[in-house]
């Protein structure tokens, strides 16, 4: 039997295949039109699902789709009479732009399959439950608490429950302006940056500011019902009308001026302030939260899902500060993984199907042969070698000092690049970081970068108990490593930890291992494959193009190897 995944209501669309419960292929159209974050249909990612699967559009049986056009229309009816003249961007946001993607989407499956009585079966699964008991059913957990929270999907903003070994039970929910990721967006908003995507450069300004000036303020915006609600204090937004932007006047008077949205506009310190605080606020919220399920769920692990989950440094501090043994957040966390959660609430809950996928893996994209990279090298007219051993090689370049991009393998899906679509660096140099953000990335001198480490020896250095495969939970850096591993060290001595496993991506972790031998520390600077603005490279021709815009020193592509300056590797 097979499924096929679709995220195109929401932002960062996506597609992916399982197949008799196996997740074959998982891919976002980013990737392809190149505009990051897209809202574009993904017809190019649900085409290249079907190639690199094997599947013909006649194997599919049934078809998932991360939205469900009926759940909460009589809210959000209501919610636009309440807004009245002002309600022509909600009409946009709620009904026209969903109503057109719908109509593009039958338009692609008639198209295809013709109409719904010889094609699959459609099935509209509910943003959050595609979310959550997505998630669920791909964690490796038989029983969990349950944690949902994004900006918005069909008007719901949040959901919390569990899985009790048997069902879903639903503790609460939220509902629109009711936001936490909202919330935070306003932040985002406020440091100069763009809400809505942009979340994570506003958790990494944070350390760099107070949240003392203004926490007992920003506190009072937001508060969490005894029963698990959220509850926000409106006043001081103005998202709830879905205008140009986030914050409201109240806002600018009590905080100041917003930065500018310019990569070179200074940062004052009270916009590190507000980012400070708004941080450390949504940490506490969602602890609140997370305190709630430990009195309601006897479950040992969490499960989290929507973009606020992305929010590695929330996340780390669940994993120290409740009794949760540990907690699975899937790579494509946020919107794009919602085809892959809906794929699973069809295959597993609506099918009644009881084999359980492991998703441990997010090497679920495209990959290139090394004769298909071979050629593309001799058509650009390119000098390269040919590596009989691409990891010592890559090892010693790194060990030189060398930035390098590497392309290997099937690309991952989300938004950490995790060793396949990857940048790397050694860690130690305390000018590597400057150096990457200003001649590779071209982005902001602040932003940190992660480390990767192979699993079981991270913990020589980082104060991390459980395995992060994903890149999304943030822990300390040991304090006598701090100063050795000073480039993805960040200022307040944390890190956002990739532990590589040998079975996931073997050739990563040897890589790893092989760069330990000459260094001496098992440890690799990561960030992604792309410039800041755009998606992470996903063809070779894309991997060539950003090596040569940027200040990158070598390509490591497939088992060949570019380099910008002559000498043989040493």
């Amino acid at each position: 039997m097979v499924v096929l995944g679709l995220n195109f209501i929401f932002h960062d669309t996506s597609a992916c295949i399982v197949k008799d419960g196996e997740l074959l292929v998982a891919l976002e159209e980013e990737r392809f039109t190149r505009k990051k974050h897209t809202y574009v249909f993904p017809e190019n990612a649900a085409r290249r699902c079907f190639q690199f699967a094997g599947v013909r559009p006649e194997d599919i049986e049934h078809i998932a789709v991360s939205y469900d056009p009926w759940l909460h229309l009589g809210k959000r009816l209501a919610y636009v009479l309440k807004l009245g003249t002002r309600s022509k961007e909600c009409i946009k946001s709620e009904f026209l732009r969903p109503f057109y993607a719908q109509r593009e989407f039958w338009g692609w499956y008639r198209s295809i399959w013709g109409n719904e009585s010889t094609g699959p079966r459609v099935h509209f699964v509910d943003h959050h439950h595609s979310h959550i008991a997505g998630s669920f059913f791909v964690s490796p957990y038989d029983k969990a608490a349950l944690l949902s929270i994004d900006g918005s999907g069909e008007w719901s903003t949040h959901w919390m429950g569990e899985y009790d070994g048997s069902q879903f039970v639903k503790y609460c929910e939220s509902f629109f302006p009711n936001s936490l990721g909202s919330f935070y967006e306003a932040a985002t908003e406020f440091c100069g940056f763009q809400p809505n995507y942009d979340e994570g450069k506003t958790m990494g300004l944070a350390p760099f500011g107070d949240p003392k000036p203004f926490f007992d303020i920003v506190d009072k915006m937001v508060a969490i019902q005894p029963t698990g609600e959220i509850k926000v204090d409106l006043s001081w937004f103005d998202y709830p009308t879905f205008g140009s932007r986030r914050i409201g006047r109240k806002f600018i008077e009590a905080f100041g001026q917003p930065r500018k949205r310019d990569k070179a506009a200074a940062f004052e310190k009270y916009h590190e302030n507000i980012a400070a605080s708004f941080q450390k606020v949504l940490e506490e919220k969602v602890l609140q939260m997370c305190r709630i399920l430990e009195q309601k769920s006897s479950a040992d692990y969490l499960v989290i899902a929507g973009g606020v989950s992305l929010n590695s440094v929330m996340n780390g501090r669940i994993l120290r500060e409740t009794r949760f043994k540990d907690v699975y957040v899937m790579p494509a966390a946020g919107d794009n993984g919602t085809s892959i959660g809906a794929a699973y609430v069809v295959w597993n809950e609506l099918l009644g199907n009881g084999k359980r996928y492991h998703h441990d893996n997010p090497y679920l994209g495209t990959e290139y042969s090394d004769e298909q990279i071979e050629k593309i090298l001799k058509t650009c007219k390119l000098d390269y070698f040919k590596s009989n051993d691409i990891c010592a090689d890559t090892a010693k370049i790194l060990h030189s000092g060398k930035i390098i991009g590497w392309f290997q393998g099937r690309m991952e899906i989300g938004p950490r690049a995790l060793g396949s679509r990857s940048i790397l660096a050694d860690p130690t140099p305390a000018d590597m970081k400057k150096k990457i953000n200003a001649e590779v990335k071209y982005r902001e001198p602040y932003r940190p970068f992660a480390p990767s480490a192979t699993a079981g020896t991270h913990r020589t250095y980082f104060e991390i108990p459980v395995e992060d495969p994903f890149m999304l939970k943030v822990g300390d850096v040991r304090p006598e490593w701090r100063e050795r591993l000073a480039a993805i060290t960040h200022v307040d001595g944390s890190a956002r930890l990739q532990t590589v496993n040998q079975h996931t991506h073997p050739l990563y972790h040897r890589l790893l291992t092989e760069f330990g031998k000459l260094s001496g520390v098992e440890v690799l600077l990561n960030t992604s494959f792309n410039v800041m603005g755009e998606p992470v490279v996903e063809s070779p021709e894309q991997a060539i193009r950003c090596f040569y815009s940027t200040g990158l020193d070598a390509l490591a592509i497939g088992n060949y190897i570019i380099q910008k300056r002559s000498g043989a590797v040493a």
